[in-house]
């Protein structure tokens, strides 16, 4: 993204949030929400399963870029990877939850594939969460490259032993701008459903936050990019009951 776009996002969001401040908002808006066919993953994760069953042990990786990693939330445990903790712990009395924060802000699919094998063996896991997509739209990477990448994290991933959920695009207006952001979605989705990987669709998630009224204001950052503590929280939360759909479903 050219610096004269980036400053204009930069202008974007602090004009939203003069122009739709939090007090103005119906409550409505500040529901944490999604459509139930929007928290179908498309897997059961059964190594996930197995592990919860035969070990009483759910240990998750989550591998991703500034998103993951909580960039520019007020506490910590507002990142999405603490929320699902906190989520999994309540929801499965009884099984031992961990959930490792892997994200390395401004990585791209490239960068986690090859650090992969180094996460996951330091850190067996049942399950992957792989945020990535959103840094490669805005960067406009060839879409012939990022699939390649990852698909071959994938396979390196299944190969060490592990279920594997792909989280999608944001959907902000970083990424709204950039060209072909369907394609990466579309890229993810066939590899989801070639490697039986769940597909989490943070991007139709938060399109439908937007397109239902709820301004970027509240679930973006100034930035045009970043989730704030609302955002990172409640796509916590509906990442975990996508996860449990799976886990306790036929």
């Amino acid at each position: 993204m050219s610096r004269r776009l980036w400053r204009s996002w930069l202008a974007l969001g602090a004009a939203l949030a003069l122009l739709l401040p939090g007090a103005a908002w119906p409550q409505s808006m500040t529901l944490c929400r999604a459509k139930p066919q929007l928290l179908e993953l498309g897997s059961q994760l059964t190594i996930a399963r197995k592990a919860i069953a035969t070990r009483k042990q759910l240990r998750i990786i989550a591998l991703g870029s500034s998103s993951t990693s909580g960039y520019g939330v007020s506490n910590p445990a507002f990142a999405y990877p603490a929320q699902l903790k906190m989520g999994l712990e309540k929801a499965l009395p009884g099984v031992d939850v961990d959930v490792f924060n892997r994200g390395i802000g401004g990585q791209d699919v490239e960068e986690m594939a090859a650090r992969m094998r180094a996460e996951m063996e330091g850190n067996p896991a049942s399950l992957v969460v792989w945020q990535t997509g959103t840094n490669a739209a805005i960067r406009q990477m060839p879409l012939d490259k990022f699939e390649r990448w990852l698909r071959g994290g994938l396979t390196l991933g299944k190969s060490l032993g592990s279920d594997f959920v792909l989280m999608n695009l944001q959907y902000v207006p970083a990424v709204v701008a950039a060209a072909d952001k369907e394609a990466y979605e579309k890229v993810m989705a066939a590899a989801a459903r070639e490697y039986d990987a769940g597909l989490f669709r943070r991007f139709d998630i938060m399109r439908a936050w937007y397109e239902d009224g709820m301004p970027y204001a509240q679930f973006v950052q100034l930035d045009g990019l970043h989730l704030n503590d609302f955002g990172q929280k409640c796509i916590g939360k509906l990442l975990t009951r996508a996860i449990l759909n799976s886990l306790t479903g036929p």
